[in-house]
């Protein structure tokens, strides 16, 4: 047991070095002056940070979430921090028709995309799978179908303006865990679909990027309160600025997945490696 926990600490130790060199920091904030980019989630969160750095940027945006009140909040501070234009507009995109809706709003007010960032989210209540089959498919269109629905309709002026899709994940995306089903699967099928969509836009000689971006806990309300309601052991939760910088500068310089915090990339690299402690590790955590 020891010599493993020696190996493992090398391998961390090696692993960290590695991402160091290969995530320097390449990012130019001149890269968003102007640029013309639609938000979903942006209410709050990781998406209202995310709105906050754009408009310290002077990017042109579009923002979009249920809540208008809260919406209109992040406007006037988006402008406050130096927006060159702000515009808002309301969805719920559990139905499927909104995305065509806002997408044909962002293109009447800028004209043109280049950043599409997908960052919404469904709530899940964080508990065991009951055979609620409705909120599953439910959590699909939301987490998932909406996410393409909205690529469907942004991609024609991406691919002219060789814009960038910046999906917001999570590391149940990669690793799957206790009451996260549905929520995983959505995550899961995010992963999948815009990999693949990566490869088929590289083969037709598209030049717009996909930057796929796995996060580990959020202090988000939502995130720290599904770990109260469970009365989980203390867990370390990384600040939502920081988390949306990472993912701006990520998507501006083009990478094809981004992980923060850092060592995310490191447990999804060596999950598979020992399966049996790993899902004993798990099944040990969250009982």
């Amino acid at each position: 047991m020891a010599g493993f926990a020696k190996s493992f600490i090398l391998i961390l130790t090696v692993s960290a070095g590695f991402l160091a060199v290969l995530w320097r920091d390449t990012f130019d904030s001149e890269l968003l002056s102007g640029a013309h980019v639609l938000l979903t989630g942006a209410s709050q969160g990781i998406g209202e940070q995310m709105a906050y750095h754009y408009a310290k940027f002077g990017a042109e945006l579009v923002i979009t979430a249920r809540n208008e009140t809260r919406l209109k909040q992040v406007k006037e501070k988006c402008l406050e921090l130096g927006a060159k234009k702000v515009y808002l507009v309301p969805a719920d995109m559990a139905i499927p028709k909104n995305a065509e809706m806002v997408m044909q709003f962002t293109l009447d007010k800028l004209g043109s995309l280049d950043y599409l960032v997908l960052n919404h989210i469904g709530y899940d209540p964080f508990q065991m799978w009951t055979g609620d089959a409705e909120l599953t498919s439910w959590l699909m269109q939301v987490n998932f179908l909406s996410y393409v629905q909205l690529t469907a309709a942004a991609l024609p002026t991406l691919i002219k303006s060789n814009g960038s899709i910046i999906v917001v994940s999570s590391l149940c995306g990669k690793v799957a865990i206790p009451y996260a089903a549905s929520y995983s699967a959505s995550k899961f099928a995010l992963n999948g679909f815009f990999s693949s969509l990566r490869h088929e836009l590289a083969m037709q000689g598209r030049d717009v990027s996909v930057t796929l971006c796995i996060l580990g806990l959020i202090d988000t309300q939502s995130s720290q309160e599904k770990i109260k309601a469970r009365n989980m052991p203390p867990m370390i939760f990384y600040p939502a600025p920081e988390t949306a910088l990472a993912i701006i500068k990520g998507g501006a310089t083009r990478a094809q997945e981004i992980y923060y915090p850092w060592w995310v990339a490191i447990i999804v690299g060596v999950q598979d490696w020992f399966p049996a402690m790993r899902d004993k590790m798990i099944h040990s955590y969250f009982q």
